[in-house]
This record gives C-alpha cells, sequence and structure tokens, in this order.
C-alpha cells in the first residue's frame, strides 16, 4: 500500500450537505447499459423533491484518529481498502467509502485538485468510446449524469473524484480509474476542499 496510515474509529456523524445546480464537462467511468432508471432531468440539476439521501453511502461516513505525515486538508486515497480520507487539524480525518477502478484501471500517485465542478456534465474520451461505442458522446448534468452531483479534477488526467447515481457500487471496484462517491458524500467533501488540494492515491 506503500504508506501505512494508522486509524482508528471515533464516530460516524453523517453531515448531510446542500446541492447546487450547475455543469462543466467531464470524462470519467464506464457507465451502466442504461443511464435512465428515471425521467432524466439533465443540465438541471435536483428537480423539487429531490433529496441527496437518495444517494446515500452503504459505507457510513466517519472520523477516526489521524497520525499520519501529511498535512490538514491533503485527500488520501487508499484504492485497496476503498476508502478516501480528507485528513483534519485535530488529529482526526474524515473517512468516505468509495468506488474504485476495476483490474487493470487502478493507478496511484500525486495529484491536485485542479477544477470543481457542480452537477457537471459528462464527455466520455475517446478511449472509453473505444471500449464502449454505445456511450453518448455528451451527456449533460443531472440527477440521471453518472458523474453524479459534484466533480473534482485530478491535474491534467483524464481522473476525477466525483458523485455516482449508483450508491450501490460504493465499496467495489468498478470504474474506470476514477474514484466514485455517493452525491451526499461527494457533496460534503466537496465544500471542504479546494482548488489546489493535494491527493495522494495509494494502492
Amino acid at each position: 500500500m506503500g504508506q501505512k496510515m494508522r486509524l482508528s474509529s471515533l464516530l460516524v456523524p453523517a453531515l448531510l450537505a446542500g446541492t447546487l445546480a450547475g455543469a462543466a464537462p467531464a470524462a470519467a467511468l464506464d457507465g451502466p447499459a442504461s443511464f435512465f432508471p428515471r425521467p432524466s432531468n439533465f443540465g438541471n440539476g435536483p428537480v423539487a423533491g429531490y433529496r441527496s439521501g437518495y444517494s446515500g453511502s452503504p459505507i457510513p461516513r466517519q472520523t477516526v484518529r489521524y497520525d499520519g505525515k501529511y498535512s490538514p486538508g491533503t485527500v488520501i486515497i487508499n484504492t485497496s481498502e476503498r476508502r478516501l480520507y480528507l485528513v483534519q487539524d485535530n488529529g482526526t480525518a474524515l473517512k468516505y467509502g468509495i468506488g474504485v477502478g476495476r483490474d487493470g484501471f487502478r493507478w496511484s500517485g500525486n495529484k491536485t485538485i485542479t477544477r470543481k465542478a457542480e452537477w457537471p456534465g459528462w464527455t466520455p474520451p475517446p478511449q472509453m468510446l473505444k471500449r464502449r461505442p454505445d456511450l453518448p458522446r455528451y451527456m449533460p448534468g443531472g440527477i440521471d449524469n453518472p458523474l453524479g452531483a459534484r466533480a473534482m479534477y485530478l491535474g491534467s488526467s483524464l481522473y476525477r473524484i466525483h458523485g455516482s447515481n449508483e450508491p450501490e457500487t460504493i465499496g467495489q471496484a468498478v470504474s474506470s480509474g476514477c474514484f466514485r462517491m455517493t452525491n451526499d458524500d461527494v457533496q460534503d467533501l466537496y465544500e471542504r476542499v479546494r482548488v489546489g488540494t493535494k491527493v495522494v492515491v495509494l494502492n
């Protein structure tokens, strides 16, 4: 895993985050065979009656002890554990469940968040379209978009930390290298990090 983190659970607060509307292009995961489990709302974000709990995580968000070497504000992604940590300034970290890249698509290294987007649009990259020619060339942001409610872009790579309209995949290895979170969790993380945040990906 490269770096060993000594982390132990303290408590399990479930912090709710608000929702905002917006759109921006992105490239990320292999989408499901059907993108329309519910009537689409592309480009409009949440509609009346939408609740962020619709994408509640099967892995509760936790505050855990952290005494590792990374400074507060750093995002640490442990792909083998399928967890994301946001280091706090009080000897703790916020721990989130995530979905990670499937076999052959996992990676490690240091990146920075270079862009943030609310209700991002999705543009599958050419490599993905070659594997999945059935995918749309562009999908506006909305509740049915595979990128979910928020996206945080990692450097100049194709990889993102983003939301998901498939919360049941959290804790699994199913993506093409991006890191999935539930819409609840990605909105919470989005409000806590800024452009320039360091992201450490450990395999």
